[in-house]
């Protein structure tokens, strides 16, 4: 007697019975499965070099497996291959329903789940699929959009359909009798026009100049109606705070009490030291209160004049000035001895935008910088509508190549980047026969730049700056010490 094999299906390697069962399962996608656009997830591109001169980056493409941000979670950079694979695929096409039970319009329905044959897809590409790959749809492209095309036009911009892969797992069902698995099951999500898929949706559509997201995506229309809904907010509420300069303001006099005599009145004949004059007893108040109402504006319509500084010739008591040099810009007035705040002017348009000139705006936008690593200052006397700037500053090759150019007055500041306007740095010989540094200011939309006071200046040369409101990952960020 010989002792039979014990007969198993199962192996240990994968064998000729998981071959057969292989291409048999592969053939059924061949026969009933539907093609699918794969473009491959390729990496973040990661910033090697930041010319914050120019505020360009230059991006290296890294591996699949890199997170871009650890913070979040989130790889927002995304490279995809400009190679589109085709591979086979089936899943269950249902209805699309959206959900009005709850406020706002979701769209019940825009989760897919795909079945792939696992050896064919890694074969195309190259690697399994993953989280990150975008799937095209072809069968479902709509030939016949609701766009403000002819006929013609429309057949020839189809609507696609584009999903990304959340999640891949294998398929339960993917198992055969030698319990190897053959099937993965992929989770796919609708993609929407944000920066993950920029490279995709920025591709030119066949036979036109415009992108893919002109006709797909809903950010154009959405930004529309956003701007419509600002519109009217700003129609039916200009300026925060309330309106009050439309009304006459008493003159009040030194103690606070409003002067109600007039220069005419007959009851004001024997007593001259009453009579109020519209122009010294210019108001020293709105006297409501209110710090969201100023606006910077005399009340009355009383003259006023605005700078950085207060005037010193010609003032007399009851002058209004608006210092431009204060966040928010601040309106005093001339009690006939010093400058007396009347007011801040903060009553403007709430709307999100950089014309509001507060801390808000700067900060919030991210539009302020502090600037280090200096290479060079100097204090220079110029005169108002210069447009050159002759420094004692040493022409060395740190001065020459410096990255920005900080100009101060007072409480006022102009910045100016040197890769941005590249012909303002120069050099020229001074009277002991050394080579200092020379500053032309720029043309900037065809006008030229010029210095708008008179007095000290204060120029300064650096070669670094960071924003003031930064991102928690890139605050705590090391950075090298050169």
């Amino acid at each position: 007697m010989y002792d039979m094999p014990r007969l198993s299906i199962y192996k240990p390697e994968k064998g000729n019975d998981y071959k057969f069962f292989d291409r048999n399962i592969r053939e059924m996608f061949t026969v009933g499965g539907t093609d699918i656009y794969l473009h491959k997830y390729l990496g973040t591109k990661n910033p090697t070099e930041n010319d914050a001169t120019a505020d360009v980056k230059q991006y290296d493409v890294l591996s699949e497996t890199n997170i871009e941000d650890l913070l979040f979670l989130e790889n927002r950079n995304r490279k995809y291959s400009e190679d589109v694979y085709i591979v086979r695929g089936i899943y269950n096409v249902q209805d699309v329903d959206f959900n009005l039970s709850q406020f706002g319009m979701f769209l019940q329905n825009d989760t897919v789940f795909m079945t792939v044959h696992l050896n064919d897809i890694v074969e195309r590409i190259g690697r399994k699929p993953m989280a990150g790959d975008v799937i095209e749809l072809p069968h479902m492209k709509d030939d016949f959009p609701l766009q403000n095309n002819s006929y013609a036009d429309q057949i020839a911009i189809a609507l696609k359909r584009f999903y990304v892969i959340e999640d891949v797992n294998r398929a339960a069902e993917g198992f055969s009798q030698t319990w190897w698995p053959h099937l993965l099951r992929l989770k796919l999500k609708t993609i929407v026009d944000s920066q993950e898929y920029k490279e995709i949706l920025d591709k030119k559509v066949e036979g036109t100049d415009n992108k893919l997201s002109k006709y797909m995506s809903t950010y154009q229309k959405e930004l529309e109606i956003n701007e419509a809904v600002v519109a009217q907010a700003e129609a039916d509420a200009p300026k925060a705070g309330f309106n009050y300069k439309q009304y006459y303001v008493a003159p009040i006099d030194e103690r606070g009490n409003i002067r109600t005599d007039s220069v005419n009145s007959s009851s004001n004949v024997n007593n001259v030291n009453k009579t109020t004059n519209a122009v010294i007893d210019t108001p020293a108040s709105g006297h409501y209160g209110f710090y969201y109402n100023g606006d910077g504006v005399p009340p009355n319509g009383f003259e006023m004049t605005s700078g950085i500084k207060f005037p010193v010739e010609n003032v007399a008591k009851g002058d209004y000035c608006l210092r431009l040099d204060y966040l928010p810009n601040r309106l005093f007035r001339f009690d006939g001895t010093r400058w007396v705040k009347v007011e801040d002017s903060v009553r403007m348009t709430t709307t999100n935008n950089n014309a509001r000139n507060t801390f808000k705006t700067a900060f919030a936008n991210n539009t302020a910088y502090t600037y280090n690593r200096g290479v060079g200052s100097d204090f220079v006397n110029l005169l108002k509508d210069d447009t050159a700037i002759y420094t004692n500053i040493d022409w060395d090759s740190d001065s020459s190549n410096a990255n920005y150019i900080v100009l101060r007055y007072e409480g006022l500041e102009i910045p100016y980047a040197t890769a941005t306007y590249t012909s303002m740095l120069s050099s020229y010989i001074d009277s002991t026969s050394t080579t200092k540094v020379k500053i032309s200011l720029p043309v900037i939309n065809s006008v030229q730049e010029k210095i708008s006071y008179s007095g000290l200046w204060s120029v300064r040369l650096y070669n670094n700056r960071v924003k003031q409101n930064q991102s928690l990952t890139g605050a705590l960020t090391p950075q090298a010490d050169n």
